[in-house]
């Protein structure tokens, strides 16, 4: 009988919050939570604590009677009505009441169960009463869910109510487990554990509750607690823990048990009226307060929508000024000022960063004022970025002037050294000393290409492409795995000349490292419509698609040098080249598998050619001794089988050619193959050749600055 005041009391402290909330649908669904299932779950409550005192006496007994039979029957239509209950609540089932709901239906699925195991003799008593306290708290966490008031003395004092509601509950438990020790005159020590458990917790939920009421609530449970019945049965609980063994008095047990039970359960019922009159006051001045709140918030509201409609307009043009003078710096200063930065030029922070000039309140003009503050910060760190890779930019051109410069002296002293030398082991020497010098030279020139500046090597002369590609070649560490295909004749403007070598030189070198080194590295040229076309194939492993797709965009459009991107240096060089004299630049998979570059030189800095003769014999300039010496050296592979044979009367006019005559006799055999002495001689002749020509070619007088 104690339930069902607690959930009234529930549903009356849900209406004062929905009042206090002033929402239509949550008062709703107080009403229809308390109408469904606040009533099937008092029930329900009733008749699980009767048949928990029946299935003690049978799990004594081990007999099934027909009174149990008849309580259990209550009980499943009561957890039928429960259900339905739920069902019918529908949407007025938050998810605050989702998991205690799902929890209790789980725990009365095992009735079934808890009620097989008794009649079948497998359950103790001790834990067939433990199953059917368990269902009970689960009921009892849902209504500690559907009790929910936003008054905090209300609150506190529906708490304590509570709280001696549950004390009655283990009032309960223990005359269950009193009713069946009774039957067969003792406890065990299992049982007895728990009887003492129950107390401990009743006489704790009692003094919780006790000191949670005020005075008027309080003092009648105090009255009750110094009656007899209260007394009698404190006495023979505590004797029932101190010896283990059950009551000694049966008929006295029963008799101060219902009566204690009886006043408890009538001062419940008058205590929660009591309570629900105070709720019903507190909704009143509730509903007082809410009037006034609500008159004044009506005021309120109104004011706002004059006040809002008269400056609205104000603010919006406010705002609009505020908007049009940020887009122009974002969408337009700032990318200008940046890109004037990139180009070089000097940009004034003070003259560039202007105050945003706006109108209007404080809050705007305080806004106006942080965008000056973010423009100002940003130019001001472009500016340094932009001083910091000139900066950086200079340090390279003058590292890398100093080692041209110290380049070219070595040069000179291999030079030096070589024409005093005719030795052809010591010329090998200084031929690798050369090569190298060679090599750490277009380094240099790499240093120049990234600080921005130009390499000051040029040509005032067109020259031709196989030249250039040989010079590339030799200008690489493994040049002796590239192999040069037949090319059609065709020069390029010798003010690329240097530029296109370099970039072809940094292809193939690359081809070389990233493919296995008993492979070869092919370059082969054609003239084609737009240009000139060079491709550098290797047999690498290649590339995926998203990587060749990436280079490909960087080689369109190199983006400003990172220091922090040093693996990707020598592709940045060849992209800058390109730009510089608008040569396009491919990557793409060979069909062996490794990765093919196509370098097209524009029709603006190819010069066709009819045939390619010997250097500065028709018009073309030619590539410096050295470098001519070098791509000669990779194609002969050091023996004669290389070099170019001398054709009888090949430059002769048809007139005065003699006459083949028929051989007389058979043609001589071929000439056995030269001995290692024979070929050392033969090359050290043609070295010694080679020098002269390079010393008359500079007698004939210097050229240009990119002619040296």
């Amino acid at each position: 009988m104690l339930l069902l005041p607690l959930l009234s009391l529930s549903a009356l402290w849900g209406f004062v919050l929905n009042l206090t909330m002033g929402d239509a649908q949550s008062l709703l669904r107080a009403n229809t939570l308390y109408e469904t299932i606040g009533v099937t779950s008092t029930d329900l409550g009733l008749q699980l604590q009767a048949e928990r005192v029946r299935s003690a006496e049978a799990l004594t007994t081990r007999e099934l009677t027909e009174v149990l039979g008849g309580q259990r029957a209550r009980t499943d239509k009561s957890v039928a009505d429960f259900r339905q209950a739920v069902t019918d609540a529908g949407g007025a089932v938050g998810d605050d009441l989702r998991r205690p709901l799902d929890n209790l239906d789980m725990a009365l699925d095992r009735l079934a169960l808890i009620r097989s195991d008794i009649d079948n003799g497998i359950s103790s008593r001790l834990a067939g009463l433990t199953e059917y306290n368990r269902v009970l708290d689960a009921l009892f966490q849902l209504y500690d869910h559907l009790i929910t008031v936003s008054d905090l003395e209300i609150f506190q004092q529906a708490s304590s109510l509570q709280a001696m509601g549950m004390a009655r509950e283990y009032i309960a438990r223990e005359h269950a487990l009193a009713i069946g020790a009774l039957a067969d005159a003792r406890l065990t020590p299992e049982e007895t554990a728990a009887f003492t458990e129950y107390a401990a917790s009743r006489k704790f939920l009692h003094s919780r509750g006790l000191a949670g009421l005020d005075v008027t609530l309080r003092r009648p449970y105090e009255q009750v607690f110094a009656t007899e019945p209260f007394l009698t049965f404190a006495t023979m609980e505590s004797r029932v823990i101190k010896t283990g063994a059950p009551p000694p008095d049966a008929e006295g047990w029963h008799r101060a048990v219902d009566k204690l039970t009886g006043r408890l359960d009538d001062l419940g019922k008058t205590s929660s009226d009591a309570l629900a009159a105070r709720t019903s006051q507190a909704a009143t001045g509730t509903v007082v307060e809410i009037g006034i709140a609500g008159g004044v918030g009506l005021i309120a509201v109104l004011a706002s929508i004059i006040i809002s409609v008269r400056f609205g307009r104000r603010l919006a043009g406010e705002l609009a000024g505020l908007r049009a003078a940020a887009v122009e710096l974002s969408g337009r200063r700032l990318p200008d000022i940046v890109a004037r930065l990139r180009r070089g030029e000097d940009v004034d922070v003070r003259k560039e960063a202007k105050a945003i000039k706006v109108s209007g309140s404080a809050e705007i003009t305080d806004v106006a004022r942080a965008f000056g503050y973010v423009q100002r910060t940003a130019v001001t760190a472009a500016v340094g970025q932009a001083a910091l890779r000139r900066g950086i930019g200079q340090v390279f051109l003058n590292l890398a002037r100093r080692k041209q410069g110290l380049l070219h002296r070595q040069l000179a002293l291999l030079d030096g050294m070589q024409r005093r030398t005719h030795d052809p082991d010591r010329l090998e020497e200084l031929f690798r000393l050369d090569h190298l010098t060679t090599r750490m030279r277009r380094h240099a020139e790499s240093l120049i290409v990234l600080s921005g500046a130009a390499p000051g090597r040029a040509w005032r002369k067109p020259v031709p492409v196989i030249d250039i590609v040989r010079a590339a070649v030799a200008e690489i560490e493994d040049y002796t795995r590239v192999s040069v295909g037949t090319m059609p004749a065709g020069a390029i403007d010798g003010t690329a000349a240097a530029d296109v070598t370099h970039l072809l030189s940094e292809l193939v070198e690359n081809a070389t490292i990233y493919s296995p080194p008993d492979t070869v590295v092919q370059v082969r040229g054609d003239l084609v419509s737009n240009g000139y076309a060079i491709e550098v194939e290797d047999k690498g492993l290649g590339l995926s698609a998203d990587e060749y797709a990436r280079f490909n965009a960087l080689l369109a459009a190199p983006p400003e040098f990172d220091l922090a991107d040093s693996d990707q240096l020598g592709l940045f060089v060849v992209a800058t080249l390109a730009q510089r004299h608008g040569i396009n630049v491919l990557l793409r998979r060979s069909p062996f598998g490794g990765t093919t570059a196509i370098v097209l030189v524009p029709r603006s800095l190819v010069t066709e050619q009819s045939a390619l003769e010997a250097a500065g014999g028709d018009g073309k300039a030619a590539l410096p001794s050295r470098t001519r010496k070098k791509a000669l050296a990779v194609v002969s592979s050091g023996t004669h089988a290389g070099l170019p044979r001398r054709v009888r009367q090949a430059n002769l006019v048809p007139q005065l050619k003699e006459t083949p005559q028929e051989p007389e006799q058979e043609p001589a055999p071929e000439p056995a193959e030269r001995s290692p002495d024979e070929v050392r001689d033969l090359f050290s002749a043609f070295q010694r050749g080679t020098q002269r020509a390079r010393e008359e070619a500079s007698q004939e007088g210097p050229m240009s600055k990119g002619d040296a």
